[in-house]
């Protein structure tokens, strides 16, 4: 077995250079210090291959250089994408996402957001399942955070948010379907009991009003088997809805699995629509229409408010992105 290498330490670096200790540490750090110094330190700091040990970096700085990325389901493929996108852009500003799952569970949410915060992560990212929760005001205090999807309620004092103009969203959606000719529609939500005011499915039911359609809205649990079951009891009957729109594309993945086992055809007997166009939507058979809120936006949009909210360069505030409608052969087979 071969021996573990040692790692190189800060003294070392001093006695390659002939400076003390300190001021290699403030050299590296580049304060206290000319450019030229530490520019020489950090060559020899190369040479040698020194590396800060992050724990020491941390009670250094005050800083642990990770972000908490809290998700609400990764069941959810478009929230996988999320961290994906969110993850690598942390990192291009060398910072580390540390990722965790609620896994659809606002207790579990709860647990986890403070657990981040006891690890010191120097700002926290959330896809919040309660918004109205009273932890957020709690955690805020401590560190800067930041709302994907909604607005924390109730004095949680976000650093920023990044939300979505559900009101123009479902207005695209619903009105394409009507103007295809649907009038039934069933709606599927992974809204709890503990989210009733989630603004998505508010204006569903303001929307369906206006345009003379027959709703029904379906709470459904993340993931493609909760999905599928639930389509299967709606699809099921001989009074089936003409359409199905979900609020997340897995949602909808589900419905395609469901009218596949009860052999209906999508777009001739059930139109589908998702609402947040993963990559891998346009690739189904049919294509699925959804609507697509850029998540290249989304990430750049939050990652830039958490890392201005820890380096105290920003002043945080609200991003609100814009829909648009991509329709594809889900919905209109013509």
């Amino acid at each position: 077995m071969s021996a573990r290498r040692k790692r190189t330490t800060i003294r070392e670096v001093a006695e390659e250079t002939g400076l003390s200790p300190a001021a290699v540490s403030y050299a590296l750090r580049g304060v206290q210090t000319s450019e030229q110094t530490q520019a020489r330190v950090r060559a020899a700091a190369d040479r040698l291959g020194y590396e800060a040990h992050p724990i020491a970096r941390a009670l250094a700085s005050g800083r642990t250089g990770q972000v908490g990325l809290l998700c609400g389901s990764l069941e959810d493929y478009w929230q996988q994408s999320l961290a994906v996108g969110i993850g690598r852009a942390l990192l291009a500003r060398d910072r580390y996402a540390l990722i965790v799952d609620a896994g659809g569970d606002p207790d579990r949410e709860a647990v986890l957001a403070r657990r981040l915060r006891d690890q010191r992560v120097d700002g926290l990212i959330v896809q919040p399942l309660d918004p109205s929760a009273a932890l957020w005001e709690e955690l805020a205090g401590t560190v800067p955070v930041v709302s994907i999807g909604d607005a924390l309620h109730d004095g949680g004092r976000s650093h920023g948010e990044v939300v979505f103009d559900n009101r123009r969203g479902v207005t695209l959606a619903l009105e394409h379907l009507r103007d295809l000719g649907h009038r039934r529609l069933a709606v599927f939500t992974a809204t709890r009991a503990s989210t009733p005011d989630r603004p998505a499915d508010v204006h569903v039911d303001a929307e369906a009003e206006r345009l003379g359609l027959r709703v029904d809205v379906v709470a459904v649990p993340q993931g493609l088997a909760a999905a599928t079951g639930a389509a299967l009891r709606v699809l099921g009957v001989s009074d089936r809805p003409s359409a199905v729109f979900c609020f997340t594309d897995s949602m909808a993945y589900g419905v395609y699995a469901a009218t596949r086992e009860l052999g209906l055809d999508v777009p001739g007997d059930v139109a589908v629509c998702g609402y947040d166009d993963h990559p891998m939507s346009a690739l189904l058979t049919p294509p699925l229409t959804s609507v697509d809120w850029n998540i290249d936006g989304i990430v750049d949009a939050a990652v830039e408010l958490v890392v201005g909210g820890v380096d105290g360069t920003g002043d945080g505030g609200r991003v609100v992105r814009p829909p648009t409608l991509r329709v594809r052969t889900s919905t209109d087979g013509g």
